[in-house]
């Protein structure tokens, strides 16, 4: 058995305040001089990168639906340890799941965890009803520890006042703080959310702002004293990331030369989405990682495949496109054979042109498609895909559960800036089904070009066990051929 301190901070909404609240205990706690770890519920990359800033150590992403229940727990176990509290910040609101069951919802995860729940009420022209809203969250669900509010956005002292008395009397639920609304959102928000920690250049003076209100406002003695109330766990069986990296599909080439295939990694301002469960699979399935941008004149290293994560290709579409070098280099790696796995915004990025506000920018040309931001999303949400074609990443017949979040949808290019349109893939040219979620075209996604691979289904390493292993089997075998191919 272990001792984990933790805590769920839930909401009853997307938007009740708790990204907020978790940001300001996460930096309070660690100010005091304690090692907090965070997580966030659910598939999110922004949050997931603010708490990091905050606490000074990365989060990790837990979600029952990208991940079996034994590694959520192992995932947790292996992340906590050696930590003094464990903050989890949930997503939506509390029972909110993908279907009437609430089935992967925030509520799920806490017992999973054996974690208790400290619900951040918004109480915006709220006193008494309060109080109701707590109680029935309490009694809704069975096995759930709801063990502290915090009331967020009240309005004086005679507001927290009659708040605290009603929740406390009616409930018998610590209110555990109080705090004022903000004159304004201290983070910016657009499309995706908040406005992400890479495009604010003022991280560090937010953060401890928030930590300050947080800790005026906020019994953090209290917090940590029912963080500590939560049960040892004992060391789950589910096995390490290491053990969840090999290959399922047989690399090309057996004789692939000894020594750790080089993967880039593009991380930028336009491209920066990843689970770091990823690249710790790819790197325990035996990669070497380097980090490179599609913005920066500087060389890159000679590579042997390349991983193209999402983001944000559209708030810097000019500057990729500008850097023709860069467009050139990643076109010619995948006519080369180079294996090249692309999500969402990487899928953008290797189209042939992206529109943007009314204007159009070259990108890689990997595709003969084009993209355009609309301006309502194309793809929300969990999604499942069967592999349906043969590719060097996902054996055929697997189903990836995966998500997507894109304002972006794929077009034929009709009409192109750099020479004579091209026919669109048709159906034979993609390696997805959609079962839940849109996809690019026609309920498919997965577009499959030599070895370069993009999809708008974003996947979690943990969740689909044979991709590092299959990346870095086919980066070898791409050295291989290479190298044999030399004078």
């Amino acid at each position: 058995m272990s001792n984990r301190p933790r805590l769920v901070l839930a909401g009853l909404s997307g938007g009740a305040g708790k990204t907020i609240v978790t940001l300001g205990v996460c930096r309070a706690l660690a100010r005091r001089g304690l090692t907090v770890r965070p997580f966030k519920k659910g598939p999110d990359y922004i949050d997931a990168s603010w708490l990091g800033l905050a606490a000074g150590r990365e989060a990790s992403n837990l979600d029952p639906f990208l991940l079996p229940a034994d590694l959520v727990r192992g995932l947790f176990f292996e992340k906590s340890a050696g930590c003094d509290i464990s903050v989890i910040e949930g997503n939506r609101g509390l029972f909110d799941g993908k279907d009437l069951s609430g089935s992967f919802s925030t509520a799920e995860l806490a017992r999973l965890l054996c974690a208790p729940v400290v619900l951040v009420l918004d109480a915006t022209k709220m006193t008494r009803t309060a109080a109701a809203i707590v109680a029935g969250c309490a009694a809704f669900e069975s096995g759930l520890s709801l063990a502290g509010v915090i009331c967020n956005r009240t309005a004086g002292e005679r507001h927290r006042s009659i708040l605290r008395r009603s929740i406390e009397e009616y409930t018998g639920i610590p209110v555990l703080g109080m705090l004022p609304k903000m004159p304004e959102n201290p983070i910016p928000e657009r499309h995706m959310g908040l406005l992400s920690n890479r495009e604010y250049d003022r991280q560090e003076p937010i953060l401890d702002t928030l930590a300050d209100c947080v800790a005026d406002c906020v019994d953090l003695d209290r917090l940590l004293h029912l963080a500590g109330t939560a049960p040892d766990m004992e060391q789950p069986d589910a096995l390490s990331i290491t053990d969840w990296a090999a290959p399922s599909i047989p690399p090309d080439d057996r004789h692939a030369p000894a020594g750790r295939p080089r993967i880039g990694v593009v991380r930028d301002a336009a491209l920066w989405f990843y689970y770091p469960e990823n690249l710790e699979a790819l790197t325990r399935a035996g990669a070497d990682i380097s980090l490179v941008s599609l913005l920066s004149p500087d060389p890159w290293p000679e590579l042997d495949g390349l991983y193209l994560g999402g983001g944000f290709p559209e708030t810097m579409a000019r500057a990729l496109a500008d850097n023709l070098d860069v467009r050139d280099r990643v076109r010619g790696f995948s006519r080369a054979g180079m294996p090249i796995y692309a999500e969402c915004g990487g899928f953008m990025y290797l189209c042939r042109e992206l529109r943007v506000a009314g204007e159009t920018f070259p990108m890689a040309g990997v595709f003969p498609l084009t993209t355009t931001l609309c301006p309502r999303p194309q793809g929300l949400g969990y999604s499942r895909a069967l592999v349906r074609r043969e590719n060097p990443f996902h054996p055929v017949g697997f189903e990836l559960a995966g998500h997507e979040f894109h304002y972006s949808r794929c077009l034929a290019c009709l009409a192109c800036l750099d020479g004579p349109p091209a026919p669109p893939p048709g159906p034979e040219s993609f390696c997805l089904e959609m079962k839940r979620g849109a996809g690019m075209l026609h309920g498919l996604d997965g577009l499959l070009s030599d070895a370069t691979f993009a999809a708008y289904t974003h996947i979690h390493a943990l969740g689909t066990p044979h991709w590092a292993g299959n990346f870095v089997a086919a980066a070898r075998a791409f050295r291989a051929r290479r190298e044999k191919a030399r004078p």
